[in-house]
């Protein structure tokens, strides 16, 4: 039994065509607008509430929840129906919030310094599981709005595309989320680049570089062999020109890997290229993982050199550290043992 969430407008019409077509338009206002779980949509009667709970139950359950940041930080571990398990984090803010979603469980682009990479990849989310996760962070986040949603969570989105895209639709059309503030990360599928260049919604795309030559991110980033950098690059040069929106390059600080001076100077020209913005991410711990992030003043240090060659570069503030929820962290730690045995530390150059 699917989620209510993974009925667009057209199957929640054939689902309700025993009933006045205005209950479609009271389900679509109430679940995806309002954020009400279905058992509390009072406008609608009993016995058709009681109905879709039994035949559409969250695809969601809580198997755990941790909190941090003083509260401002929370991500659940959800099990699906089949027993895979993802997670989903809110950040909260004095009068906003932003929600970073999962679209796969686990992911197979096996990065060497990323925890959900090394645990592997088990199946492509549904588009309901993946909407779901804003729903219940936005009813945990009331009454500050959820303002952004981030699909950085477990997963490579563009390798999920259909469904990940899907998604986007249903957060900006029913739930009402502009597309402006809808962000797709990816390590650089191109073919996903290329076809994203092509939707008609502005959202915006951020890029996991982490290397500037094709050595190092082949260590760091496996499917760079398959997407050499040049490759990489010509693609987002195609989005942001088909779309006229502002790319990110993403670049996680590894100590001694790709925080040295001339790694700032081989980012440099390509940031230009593109007008990119570069948005840097001191790298967070992650037990039983060879790497180490960079430190506090390495990192801005790294940000200086980048201003000082005309780059637009900013550190991004950790949040959820403390509760494995920051980037590079997700892994449904619960479930799932770091594959220590198998990742080897990039080298140092």
């Amino acid at each position: 039994m699917a989620g209510i969430y993974q009925l667009d407008e057209a199957a929640l019409a054939e689902l309700l065509s025993d009933e006045p077509s205005y209950r479609v338009d009271q389900v679509i206002d109430g679940v995806y607008r309002q954020g009400v779980p279905v058992t509390e949509l009072t406008n609608l009667p009993r016995a058709l509430r009681q109905r879709l709970a039994e035949t559409h139950p969250p695809d969601l359950n809580v198997a755990a929840e941790s909190v941090g940041d003083g509260g401002d930080t929370v991500k659940w571990l959800w099990e699906l129906h089949d027993g895979t398990r993802v997670e989903t984090v809110l950040m909260t803010y004095p009068d906003r919030a932003t929600v970073c979603v999962s679209t796969q469980a686990g992911c197979a682009m096996a990065c060497s310094f990323c925890a959900t990479g090394q645990a592997g990849f088990d199946r492509h989310l549904e588009v309901g599981e993946i909407v779901e996760q804003v729903a219940r962070a936005r009813q945990r986040a009331a009454p500050r709005r959820v303002s952004n949603v981030v699909f950085m969570g477990m997963g490579e989105p563009l390798a999920n595309y259909d469904r990940t895209w899907a998604a986007v639709e249903r957060l900006q059309g029913p739930m009402g989320i502009s597309a402006r503030h809808l962000t797709v990360s990816t390590v650089g599928v191109v073919p996903g680049i290329r076809r994203l260049a092509t939707e008609r919604l502005p959202v915006r795309l951020a890029v996991s570089l982490h290397a500037a030559d094709d050595e190092l991110r082949n260590e760091l980033v496996p499917l760079n062999r398959r997407h050499p950098i040049e490759e990489l690059l010509d693609a987002c040069e195609e989005w942001t020109t088909r779309t006229r929106r502002r790319l990110s390059f993403e670049w996680a600080m590894i100590d001694g890997v790709n925080d040295r001076s001339h790694d700032a100077r081989a980012l440099a020209p390509l940031a230009r290229r593109l007008r990119a913005h570069v948005n840097l991410i001191p790298l967070n711990p992650t037990p039983g993982y060879p790497v180490v992030g960079s430190s506090p003043k390495r990192v801005a240090g790294f940000a200086d050199e980048l201003r000082s060659m005309g780059v637009n570069a900013t550190v991004r503030a950790n949040r959820g550290t403390t509760i494995d929820a920051a980037c590079g962290q997700l892994r449904a730690a619960q479930a799932v043992a770091p594959a220590t045995a198998n990742v080897a530390a990039p080298r140092r150059r």
